[in-house]
């Protein structure tokens, strides 16, 4: 082969594969969040998505949210979900570390509570990997349950600590106000 033809080929190359991987992670997200939900839609069935949105830090995506109900807006008195699709690692500890910290700067100051329930969250949250889902389900008046990649990884019964959790995303408070409005359908 001559020189002349060697970079043209390989710039082929580079392109073919990056046109595939572009193809096969397009083709992935659907399905891999329609799978995530499949448990959840067995306690409602007619969930639709509200609203969808990205969360960045600094330029660097962390992950994808949507939200799903079975209206056309969050009623906090009816069960719904929240599917994060990661687009990095994080450790479960990391993940409830986190949660917790959001928790405490939207009010919560009982500290013994907040220790019980970051304990909970890490014994529940797994550890994920570029393209897991974590789906929340609201169960009003009773809790939460996580499932990761469609699996159940556990559920915490607590009305106040599932309030207090999903209003990290869905608070007029929460830290991320653009990401909120995305999931409410707002934007």
């Amino acid at each position: 082969m001559s020189e002349a033809r060697r970079p043209a080929s390989l710039a082929r190359r580079v392109l073919s594969v990056a046109c595939l991987a572009i193809v096969l992670a397009a083709g992935a997200g659907p399905a891999d969040a329609n799978a995530s939900l499949d448990p959840v839609r067995k306690v409602v069935p007619d969930l639709r998505m509200l609203g969808q949105g990205v969360m960045t830090w600094f330029g660097l995506r962390l992950y994808e949210a949507a939200l799903w109900a079975p209206d056309d807006r969050l009623d906090w008195r009816r069960p719904f979900a929240l599917d994060i699709r990661y687009a990095r690692a994080f450790s479960g500890a990391r993940l409830a570390r986190a949660s917790a910290d959001e928790m405490k700067r939207l009010g919560m100051r009982d500290s013994a509570r907040l220790a019980r329930w970051q304990a909970e969250m890490a014994a529940v949250f797994p550890d994920v990997e570029a393209g897991d889902h974590i789906t929340g389900l609201y169960r009003p008046g009773e809790g939460a349950e996580f499932f990761h990649n469609g699996q159940l990884a556990g559920r915490i019964d607590d009305p106040e600590f599932a309030r207090t959790f999903f209003g990290i995303w869905l608070d007029p408070r929460t830290r991320e106000p653009d990401l909120r409005a995305d999931l409410l359908g707002a934007r």
